[in-house]
């Protein structure tokens, strides 16, 4: 099975589960919490038939990735996204983070910058900071992740269920997803480590990248859809384009979190543009 094997040099080093299909400009592929690298199934099917190369990778935790105990902070999660960059030697990458993949793409640019890298794209991304803090209270408030981490303690079947219906912005009325799909979610969910779904909760929500946005100089393209009751655009999206704004930023009307599935289309042909 294709790892990226554990670099004996590094006492945090995992073995981290990886796809790689295609020829031509590499992309790789960052995925969302808590699922996998599987959840890009419907882009990397597209940016392939475009003549794209496109890597996914299961993040540490999650889906056939090595489970470690800890080590779950951005830093560490970086420096994985730096040896799949460096075990596959991938020049000219352009890195594209859905929600915390996101903090992966912009923490790496702020840690090793972009001597591998011509691009990046944010969609539905934590970035710059999720949480609500003195100097930035548009975020959310501490109250909510504890309840996540509670719940995730309690029943973590039952949790993701449910989040599954906020992931799409679900009602009573409003079903933008067939059932299937959130049993598709729901299963990538629930084989992630107990452990890295709790801890990558505090991870992706306490961390600041703003200074790390400061150090971007490459083309970078944020997606974000205006109905996302899971990262608020307010809070995230909309500030991003604010200290980035030379990037190409596509407000998506009607969107929910999970827009890699319902607006795929669109997502699909914003990524093909911005690659190629």
């Amino acid at each position: 099975m294709p790892y990226i094997k554990k670099n004996v040099e590094n006492s945090n080093s995992v073995n981290l589960f990886f796809e790689d299909l295609g020829t031509g400009k590499p992309v790789v592929l960052i995925h969302g919490w808590p699922v996998s690298h599987e959840m890009w199934e419907y882009q990397v099917n597209a940016l392939v038939e475009a003549g794209f190369r496109c890597i996914s990778y299961d993040r540490r935790g999650f889906g056939q990735s090595d489970k470690p105990w800890g080590n779950y902070d951005y830093d560490t999660l970086a420096d994985d996204l730096h040896e799949v960059l460096m075990a596959l030697n991938l020049t000219e990458v352009t890195l594209v983070g859905f929600s915390m993949g996101g903090g992966e793409v912009v923490r790496y640019l702020g840690r090793y910058g972009s001597g591998r890298v011509a691009k990046a794209v944010l969609v539905s991304t934590v970035v710059p900071l999720l949480i609500q803090t003195e100097d930035h209270e548009e975020g959310v408030p501490r109250e909510m992740f504890d309840e996540i981490v509670a719940n995730i303690h309690k029943d973590r079947p039952a949790f993701l269920a449910e989040f599954g219906k906020q992931f799409f912005s679900e009602g009573v009325l409003n079903k933008p997803v067939s059932q299937e799909i959130q049993n598709w979610m729901w299963n990538l969910a629930i084989v992630s480590s107990p452990r890295a779904t709790a801890q990558c909760v505090r991870s992706f929500s306490e961390t600041d990248f703003r200074t790390d946005l400061s150090t971007i100089t490459i083309p970078v393209m944020i997606i974000h859809g205006d109905d996302d009751k899971t990262v608020p655009i307010k809070a995230t999206s909309e500030l991003t384009s604010l200290q980035l704004p030379n990037a190409a930023y596509y407000r998506i009307e009607g969107a929910p979190h999970g827009l890699f599935i319902t607006h795929k289309d669109e997502l699909n042909q914003l990524l093909v543009n911005f690659v190629g």
